[in-house]
């Protein structure tokens, strides 16, 4: 056969697929990941050298996230095991007790009542008699009440919760025809529910209530019947057992009045048993209303039930009190058909105080129905009146609703956490039938003996059917048929059983209608619980194959494609594709260390294996994973280009940039426990300097991008401003996409904003994510951050952070928004961003003074600021740990608070001036928020004032002075703190201000003995000691809410040591350096060229002349010429100098050599360029032994590859060629540097060029300032601090003015202090007098106000942590899974348990670890010295010819080596690769089932593949491959494409042209898979 064109060279030796290798299972184009020796680009595997076979294993050591994970996993179990138990039992227990007491309070409504009582604990009964109480009307009227408040209370809970909705955030008026409808149903079921517990319940005994109570979900039963679509599954089956419900709910309606018919002549209202629970049940309608029913009342219905969704709350404004007056007119009605006098029912002075209650004796009477007759020994008839408890009803009426509340609350809290069927549809289910089986048993007890309960008044019981309660109930009220009633409200209340949303869903999510019905508990949670919470996205929506993509829009997206509506009709139809959570890790990157980057970068790789495991998970295992997600990384390397040392003319990439490169293979090593190296970057040259792209074993990407900031501009918010453009403007608006589409798309579209060195855990992210599901409207997430480091400034800190967190954050979010999101880590949703005056807004470029303090020195702030502004919301997750360097040093820490302190006050001045728009256009911004804030911004403002007040009256307490010397030895050093900072540089501030804070750490420590006694005077009672014992109570309770951050209250005491470096002198640095805008921390000095360190040398000179020329002495030689000299010279310390026979000063000899020398280097360069012109090779210069290579691209473009070999021609050679001509966008000169390893060269697409290019000719172009400009910016921003030092000061000063002349005049105005008041006794011999007087201590009314001021704060925070603390302990139970509670009965099948553990299953499966036979040897690497097979461990490591690189490869070996006739028969595996399958803790029955589902994969494959070569064209692609590989490849036997990775136009832009046909020829080839 003839061949066109070269054939390329036959692959080495070592490189041939030998027989029996399987290359499904290798890695794509035969290049490992984990290979410890690789060549170039290829990626070769080559055989380790003999004598070079030992190895250096994966530190076993965590980060602090990971060693945090760990720590919580089982303490989270056993909490949520806990949870459970608990959630159940008070849910249970609170809802039989509720509707106990509704029964007791129904059962007194009975007029003339008659009840047995026990005499023993009566003053005038006997207790051998029998006596039976007779209720008075009273008692009627008082229990009709409580029945009304009970009913009130939760209405008033729904017409508050309506009103702060409608007053705080946005509402919608609803239609008419909506309120009317709303406004009858609730009608009605008013009035059922009053004509049920005034009219029905009391006239039937206590256990038939409690069973009718059962029945009244007839009209949910028959709306959810006429709501059934033929598209539900088993339709006809749900129809006949709806019928079945209903037919059994109707039951309810006639069997109580036929039993009842003709036994009672006053019976007549047991015929109100059918209209009470029909107009009853019609509360819950519209839970079972469908807009999609083929009824058009229901449909009309469903239609009602959407807009309800924007219009309920201003509905329930007025149906709520509605519903009040309905029930209140209902009662009066119904009482008055049980009351005498009709007047008496608004008697409560009389019904609510201690009445009269008559007791009748009873005797037992003979067979022939007469009584002994003993009228002289007791008179028959005996009357006695006894008094009713006082009090009864309102502790009867707080139980019940207290009750109410706790199986509401606890009942929400198990839907919000995810343990909805055990603990709350199985506690409320079980509501009646424990109700019933104690109510029994009480009224059993009872009939037996009068005394049995004693807890509760004699004349208080339910009422109770004498004799065999149980048998006569069973045989002859036919309350079996109940047993029909109780399952018919089951299967209505079904869907109760099957939860679908989200973790923590809102209430309005939960359930129907904000809140409940206390006097029919158990049946308003399970018929109010919403039935339509259905997920989003379905597996079959998921396209997870990465080489389905054919689009240029897909190749930022691996695993989830775009697709562009070309192909497609409805172009604005949305997919569920779109749905998917997007994350943009985004790493702004500038000086960080090695160890910084190290944490960065194993955070990352983390992200990558959970990721792969959840893609991997629904591709093979076909299950829905609801917390999927797409994951891709960019970092932003600011100034991350140098002067290259070989050239000067030309850049290269920075030790920064540098170490980041030789850093992947270690983090990778250490996240995945084995020694692996990532293949090298692809080198993209860029418009703004460079990129690199690495793609990690997950299959996720990593994008650096370089930036040159001569190209681009420079410094933190602008590289946000690059890429918030690039990844929301380019990459979503700029895509040929529908609109409504990428409205879609930019919901579910997060950045992941990151600092260089932060250390997190993807529980963390997912955690945030959830905050983002669960509020729409939530613009930014932020996690806790935990400070990093050692020594004394990080324990600072740690207990700094803590304090913050725990109490300012937690505040923040639970009574209006976080203000600032860190970007150290925090999640800001894309279209959130993308808003009006929030992404434009935040590329303006600093003009004014202010804007270089509130917008570059606060970047962070300001961008949440923004957000706010556009009425979006920022929240906190205390669960969300994330671990970030902190400043270690003293002049570190200021330098980072002296930006944080001036930006901070500045964006919350912002906020607060602009409040009343903010408030208008933020629904969770209020005016009392601002009124908190305003109050925090005093405080910060007044701050150094307050503290210096405190050290004065603390240095009075403690060296016992007085307060004029106090005062002026505390103002003293702080004057001179302020003049040094006027006039002396920043280095010698900072001096001054640390041996000034060790000062004050000293006399902090002896204030505080000082205090403590003056304490122990005045006692604990005084207004010092309250602020105080609160202070740090308030400290300790939240660090014990936070046991896992316990710790980091132990610095508490350097804290205190520190209050006034850090509250004062920090403050004062921070307002004078005002006009300092550099970062200040991570500068490290430039490399400088040649020509710039001359012209600073020159500079240098001059500038020293000129001090010279204006010095105190320059009169005497002002005409003097340095370069003079004399024959004698004279001189006396330099305050003058004699010169005879003046001569001009010879040039030095150093100079002249230098000149020389400069002469010589231009000679040669002449020399060098006439020789390249003549082509003579360069003399005495030795060249490599290999030439450069170049290809060309498609389009014509030369291209500069790197050499295979490691023998690089030095410096001198590759000077001493012609020079080459540089393209910065075709080969830039940083791009050969061999520290960026031998990866490929590639380019980006022509419409990402242009974009970058308009991009930063639009916003992003160097500021290059001229010297008018830098002076009039340094003179307006030192205009700006003396003003803000000016009015500070000036403020300050009043307040200490007025309190310390306050102060000095306490005896003259002052507030006696009612506690902690001495009581002196003095005894007066010579008059025998005993004088008693009091001294009260005295406190000035501004210290009073600023007590209560501070007091007012804390108790605001301390009372927000609790709340929030609750809100982070509920969502970290809702992300726990409990495996235990996962396994099923023995029934249960094993898919199940792969369906609810796909993703951990898949994360075990596919771990590098172990893949390539390394169990043996890595199981003792830390144990047993004895059992170690170490010579046979490396030579066996030695011959390894292939190894395993990417996860989903890994994971594709061991899958596809479950047998499941092995696992069926007992055995572990048939082979090698499964060998410790005991390891990933998977039973037999579970292998078994992935064995089944790895069948069913083969044979799509097959099929798919089978289709492929049938029916459609083979997708061709360029490739230099032979004609024979061609043939070989796609032969008529079929075979499978290799997936490891994607195909290389899935990566960024064309397909690299710099390639070995050795590797094209791997990358086309296909394998045949065998099963």
């Amino acid at each position: 056969m003839r061949f066109h064109g070269r054939m390329p060279p036959p692959p080495p030796a070592h490189l041939q697929m030998v027989e029996g290798s399987d290359p499904e299972f290798s890695d794509d184009e035969n290049s490992p990941l984990n290979q410890d020796i690789y060549g170039g680009s290829r990626r070769s595997v080559q055989e380790t050298k003999a004598w070079d076979v030992f190895r250096t294993l994966p530190p076993s050591t965590s980060s602090l996230s990971e060693d945090n994970q760990k720590f919580l996993e089982i303490t989270i179990k056993f909490l949520k095991v806990f949870t459970y138990l608990l959630t159940f039992g008070v849910v249970l227990t609170s809802g039989v007790i509720t509707k106990g007491l509704v029964l007791l309070m129904t059962s007194q409504l009975k007029n003339t009542k008659k009840l047995p009582i026990c005499a023993k604990n009566l003053n005038g009964l006997s207790n051998e008699k029998d006596y039976v109480a007779t209720i008075p009307e009273e008692e009627n009227v008082v229990w009709a009440w409580v029945l009304l408040f009970c009913f009130i209370v939760p209405e008033l809970g729904t017409w508050f919760r309506s009103t702060r909705m409608c007053v705080f955030k946005s509402w919608k008026k609803p239609p008419f025809g909506d309120f009317f409808w709303v406004l009858l149903f609730e009608t009605l079921h008013t009035v059922g529910t009053g004509l049920l517990v005034y009219l029905v319940l009391p006239d039937l005994d206590v256990i038939k209530g409690a069973m009718l109570t059962n029945c009244v979900a007839f009209i949910p039963g028959l709306f959810g019947l006429l709501s059934r679509t033929r598209k539900e599954s088993r339709v006809a089956l749900k129809v006949m057992m709806d019928l079945l419900a209903l037919a059994c709910q109707l039951t309810g309606f006639v069997v109580w009045p036929i039993v009842e018919y003709g036994k009672d002549p006053n019976g007549w209202r047991i015929w109100l048993i059918p209209l009470a629970i029909l107009l009853t049940s019609f509360g819950w309608w519209e839970n079972y209303v469908d807009k999609h029913s083929k009824f058009s009342l229901i449909k009309y219905y469903g239609g009602i039930k959407e807009r309800l969704w924007r219009t309920r709350y201003f509905c329930y404004i007025f149906v709520s009190l509605w519903k009040c007056l309905v029930f209140f007119t209902v009662m009066l009605s119904a009482m008055s058909t049980r009351l005498q006098e009709f007047s008496t029912i608004f008697e409560l002075r009389k019904a609510f105080s201690v009445h009269s209650i008559n007791v009748t004796e009873v005797r037992e009477t003979l067979p022939g129905h007469t009584v002994p007759d003993f009228p002289t020994v007791a008179p028959f008839e005996n009357t006695v009146p006894i008094m009713s408890s006082h009090g009864t009803p309102v502790y009867v009426f707080l139980i019940q609703v207290l009750t109410a509340w706790l199986c509401y609350i606890f009942g929400k809290f198990a839907c919000k956490i995810c343990i909805q069927g055990f603990s709350f549809a199985f506690p409320v289910n079980l509501t009646i039938p424990v109700s019933i089986s104690l109510l029994i048993t009480a009224c059993g007890l009872r009939f037996d003996t009068a005394c049995s309960f004693s807890v509760i008044p004699e004349y208080l019981f339910w009422e109770c059917k004498n004799g065999d309660i149980l048998n006569d109930f069973l045989n002859n009220d036919y309350a079996w048929v109940w047993l029909f009633w109780l399952l018919s409200q089951t299967w209505i209340t079904l869907h109760i059983w099957t939860p679908k949303c989200e973790r923590l869903a809102s209430t309005e999510k939960l359930f129907v209608t904000p809140m409940y019905n206390s006097l029919l508990i158990d049946q308003s949670l399970a018929l109010n619980r919403r039935r339509d919470d259905e997920g989003d996205v379905k597996t079959e929506d998921l396209n997870l194959n990465p080489d389905d993509h054919e689009n240029e829009v897909s190749q930022y997206y691996e695993t989830i494609s775009i697709h562009t509506d070309s192909s497609n009709n409805n172009t604005s139809k949305i997919k569920s594709s779109d749905h998917i959570i997007r994350i943009y890790a985004t790493a702004t990157m500038w000086h960080e260390n090695e160890e910084e980057m190290m944490e960065m970068l194993k955070s990352i790789l983390r992200m990558d294996e959970d990721q792969s495991a959840r893609r991997v998970a629904q591709k093979y295992l076909k299950v829905v994973d609801l917390d999927y997600y797409e994951f891709e990384t960019h970092i932003f390397f600011d100034d991350a280009f140098e002067i290259s040392d070989d050239n000067e003319d030309e850049n290269v990439v920075n030790q920064f940039v540098k170490l980041l490169v030789n850093l992947m293979d270690d983090a990778a090593t250490h996240v995945h426990q084995t020694n692996i190296r990532i293949r090298p970057p692809k080198k993209f040259p860029t418009p703004y300097g460079g990129r690199l792209v690495w793609t990690l074993p997950g299959k996720t990407k990593i994008v650096a991008h370089l930036k040159d900031k001569s190209k681009i501009r420079h410094k933190k918010r602008w590289s946000q401003v690059m890429y918030m453009y690039y990844l929301l403007g380019f990459k979503l608006m700029d895509q040929p996409i529908s609109v409504d589409r990428k409205e879609v798309i930019a919901e579910n579209t997060f950045l992941l904003t990151l600092d260089g060195d932060i250390d997190f855990a993807p529980s963390a992210v997912a955690l945030l994510v959830d905050l983002m599901k669960k509020n729409t409207n939530l613009g930014a997430a932020c996690g806790r951050i935990h400070p990093v480091g050692s020594g004394l400034m990080v324990w600072y800190q740690m207990f700094e952070y803590a304090i913050g967190h725990w109490l300012q954050k937690a505040t923040e979010h639970m009574i209006g928004c976080v203000l600032c999101s860190p970007g150290c880590f925090s999640l800001f949703r894309g279209k959130a961003l993308m808003d009006d005056n929030v992404m434009a807004r935040y590329t303006t470029k600093s003009s004014q003074a202010r804007h270089y303090v509130q917008y570059d020195q606060g970047e962070d702030r300001w961008l949440c600021t923004l957000l706010l502004q556009r009425g979006y919301r920022v929240e906190y997750s205390a669960a969300s740990d994330a671990y970030t360097h902190a400043p270690e040093g003293f002049s570190e820490f200021y330098n980072q608070r002296r930006r944080w302190v001036p930006s901070t006050m500045a964006n919350i001045m912002d906020l607060l001036q602009d409040y009343k728009k903010t408030i208008e256009v933020n629904d969770n911004i209020s005016l009392p928020y601002i009124s908190y804030q305003t109050m925090l911004m005093a405080g910060t403002i007044l701050g150094p004032a307050t503290i210096f007040l405190m050290l004065v009256g603390a240095f009075v307490a403690a060296f016992r002075i007085g307060n004029w010397l106090s005062f002026q030895y505390n103002i003293i050093p702080i004057l001179l703190f302020m003049v040094t900072c006027f006039t002396l540089k920043s280095a010698w501030q900072l001096i001054v201000a640390q041996i000034m804070s060790a000062s004050y750490a000293l006399i902090m420590m002896a204030v505080i003995v000082g205090t403590t006694l003056q304490l122990g005077e005045d006692g604990i009672g005084s207004p010092s000691a309250i602020f105080l014992i609160a202070l740090s109570g308030s400290f300790f309770i939240a660090a014990c809410m936070h046991p896992q951050e316990f710790k980091c209250i132990i610095p508490g005491l350097l804290y205190l040591l520190c209050i006034p470096s850090m509250y004062l002198l920090l403050i004062i640095y921070s307002l004078i350096n005002l006009n300092i805008v550099s970062w200040g921390t991570r500068e490290i000095a430039t490399k400088k060229t040649k020509k710039e360190l001359e012209a600073e040398r020159k500079a240098a000179e001059e500038a020293k002349k000129m001090k010279k020329k204006d010095g105190l002495l320059a009169f005497l030689h002002k005409d003097q010429m340095d370069n003079d000299e004399g024959s004698i010279e004279f001189s006396l310390a330099g305050l003058f100098k004699i010169m005879c026979c003046i001569h001009e000063k010879p040039n030095d000899d150093r100079q002249q050599l230098a000149s020389i020398a400069s002469s010589l280097e231009s000679l040669k360069k002449r020399f060098e360029t006439i020789e390249s012109h003549m082509g003579l090779p360069p003399a005495g210069r030795r060249r490599s032994s290999h030439q450069p290579r170049s290809s060309l691209r498609g389009d014509g473009v030369s291209v500069i590859s790197e050499h295979a070999g490691d023998d690089y021609s030095d410096s001198e050679s590759e000077k001493s060629g012609p020079k080459e001509e540089r393209d910065d966008l075709v080969n830039p000169y940083w791009m050969e540097d061999k520290a960026l390893k031998r990866g490929e060269v590639d380019y980006m697409p022509g419409a990402e060029v242009q974009f970058f290019k308009d991009l930063i000719e639009k916003y992003l172009y160097p500021l290059i300032k001229n010297g008018t400009e830098q002076r009039k910016m340094e003179g307006d921003l030192k205009e700006l601090r003396n003003i803000a030092v000016f009015s500070f000061t000036m403020m300050n000063a009043i307040f200490v003015l007025i309190v310390f002349l306050l102060q000095l005049n306490k005896d003259t105005i002052h507030i006696n202090w009612p506690l902690g008041v001495k009581t002196n006794i003095t005894f007066d011999e010579a008059t025998s007098e005993v004088l008693i007087s009091q001294e009260y201590l005295q406190l000035e009314p501004i210290g009073l106000v600023f007590v209560f001021f501070f007091a007012l704060i804390l108790v605001i925070q301390f009372v927000a942590m609790l709340f929030h603390r609750f809100g982070t302990i509920s969502h970290i139970l809702a992300s726990t899974e409990l495996t235990c509670c996962n396994k099923k009965a023995e029934d249960a099948t094993e898919d199940a348990f792969i369906q609810k553990n796909a993703v951990d299953i898949v994360r075990q499966l596919q771990r590098l670890k172990g893949i390539d036979g390394d169990y043996d040897s890595d199981s003792v690497q830390g144990g047993q010295l004895g059992r170690r097979k170490t010579i046979h461990n490396l030579e066996r490591h030695r011959q390894k010819k292939q190894a395993i690189g990417t996860l989903d490869v890994a994971f594709k070996k061991r899958f596809f080596s479950i047998s499941a006739e092995a696992a069926e028969n007992g055995l572990e595996t048939e082979t090698p690769v499964l060998g410790n399958m005991r390891r990933l803790s998977m039973r037999r029955e579970t292998i078994k089932a992935l064995a089944e589902r790895r069948e069913t994969v083969v044979q799509e494959r097959r099929q798919s593949k089978m289709q492929t070569m049938g029916a459609k064209k083979p997708r061709t692609r360029t490739s230099i491959a032979s004609e024979a590989d061609n043939q070989r490849v796609f032969t008529p036997t079929g075979g499978n494409i290799n997936d490891a990775y994607e195909s290389d136009t899935d990566n960024y832009g064309i397909p690299p042209s710099v390639r070995s046909a050795l590797r094209f020829a791997r990358t086309e080839e296909n394998v045949i898979y065998k099963p």
